[in-house]
C-alpha cells in the first residue's frame, strides 16, 4: 500500500499529457462576440503580410535591403498569426480549451522565439534607416547582400538562441494542481506559475530575456533615431528633413504597436495581480494580434513603392484589342 501511494504521488506531480486554455477570465459568455475582432485581425494579418511577401519576393525594384528586412517581419509576423490565432478561434467558438503538452510546448517556442525575432528585425530596421540617412553615400557599400544576409542570420540565430530553453525549462518542473492555464495561449510563464516546485531559474531566466530583448534593444533603437534625428535637423531645406521623416515613418509606427503592448503586458505580468484579470489577457493577446495584423497596413500606407508594386498588382491588365 506504501509503494502504491508513493507512485501515485510521484505520478501526479509528472509533466501533464493535457492543460487547457481559459479563454478571457470572466468573459466567457461574450467568446462569440469577442472573436470577431480576432477573426478580422487574423484575416488581415495572413492577407496583409502574404501580399507583402509576394510582392517583395516577385519584384526587382524590392530586392533592397530595407525591403529585405520587411519581408523577414512580414514572414515573422505571419508565423506568429499562424501559431495562436486559430487556436484562440477554436476557444471562442468551440470552447476547445484543452491543448496537448507537447502541441502547449512547441506553441510557446514559436511565440518566445519569433517576437524575439521580431525585435531583432526592428533594431536591423533602425541601422539600415542610420545608415541610408546618416551615412547615405557609403548605404551601398555597408549593407551589401552579404551584410544583410548575416545580419538576417544573427536575428534568427539570436531568437532561437534565447528561448529554446523556455520549453524545456518548463517541461522539468513538477505540476500538482490545476492545468488550466489563464490565457488563449501558452505564454511561458503562465505555464510555469502552475508548477509547484520552485521556479526561481526560470523566473530569473525569463526576466534576463526580457530585459535583454526589451530594454536593449529599444535602447538600440532610440540611439538610433537619435542619430537620425540629429542628422536631420541640419539639413538644409524643410523639403529634405519632410521627405527623411516620412521614410522613418513607418518603421517608428510598428515599433510602437510592437513594444507599446508588449512592455505594458511584461508589466502587468510581473507586477500585476496574481490572477489573471480580463484586461491582462486582453493586453496579452494584443501584443501579439496587434503588429501582425497593423504592420502591412502601415507599410503598404507609408512606403511609396510598396504602394505602387500594390496598385500596379491591382490594376487590371490592358487588352490589346489586336
Amino acid at each position: 500500500i506504501e509503494m502504491t501511494t508513493t507512485t501515485l504521488s510521484n505520478n501526479s506531480h509528472h509533466f501533464p499529457h493535457t492543460f487547457f486554455l481559459a479563454g478571457i477570465p470572466g468573459l466567457t459568455a461574450a467568446h462569440v462576440w469577442i472573436s470577431l475582432p480576432f477573426c478580422f485581425m487574423f484575416f488581415l494579418a495572413v492577407t496583409g503580410n502574404g501580399v507583402l511577401l509576394f510582392l517583395i519576393w516577385t519584384e526587382h525594384s524590392l530586392h533592397q535591403p530595407l525591403f529585405f528586412f520587411l519581408s523577414m517581419l512580414s514572414f515573422v509576423d505571419l508565423v506568429l498569426s499562424l501559431s495562436t490565432l486559430p487556436k484562440m478561434l477554436a476557444i471562442f467558438w468551440f470552447g476547445a480549451t484543452a491543448i496537448r503538452s507537447y502541441s502547449c510546448l512547441s506553441q510557446m517556442f514559436f511565440i518566445h522565439a519569433f517576437s524575439a525575432m521580431e525585435s531583432g528585425v526592428l533594431v536591423a530596421m533602425a541601422v539600415d534607416r542610420f545608415v541610408a540617412i546618416c551615412n547615405p553615400l557609403h548605404y551601398a557599400t555597408i549593407l551589401t547582400p552579404v551584410a544583410v544576409a548575416k545580419i538576417g542570420g544573427l536575428v534568427v540565430l539570436r531568437g532561437v538562441g534565447l528561448t529554446i530553453s523556455f520549453p524545456s525549462l518548463a517541461r522539468r518542473l513538477p505540476y500538482c494542481g490545476s492545468h488550466m492555464i489563464a490565457y488563449t495561449y501558452c505564454e511561458h510563464m503562465a505555464v510555469v506559475k502552475l508548477a509547484c516546485g520552485a521556479t526561481t531559474v526560470d523566473n530569473l531566466y525569463a526576466f534576463a530575456v526580457a530585459i535583454f530583448l526589451g530594454v536593449g534593444d529599444v535602447a538600440f533603437i532610440a540611439y538610433s533615431y537619435g542619430q537620425i534625428v540629429r542628422t536631420v535637423m541640419h539639413f538644409p531645406s524643410p523639403e529634405a528633413r519632410a521627405k527623411a521623416g516620412s521614410t522613418c515613418m513607418a518603421h517608428v509606427c510598428v515599433i510602437l504597436f510592437f513594444y507599446g503592448p508588449g512592455f505594458l503586458s511584461v508589466v502587468m505580468q510581473r507586477f500585476g495581480p496574481p490572477t489573471a484579470s480580463a484586461a491582462k489577457v486582453i493586453l496579452a493577446n494584443l501584443y501579439l494580434l496587434f503588429p501582425p495584423a497593423l504592420d502591412p497596413i502601415v507599410y503598404g500606407v507609408k512606403t511609396k513603392q510598396i504602394r505602387e508594386q500594390l496598385l500596379k498588382m491591382l490594376r487590371p491588365k490592358q487588352i490589346d484589342p489586336t
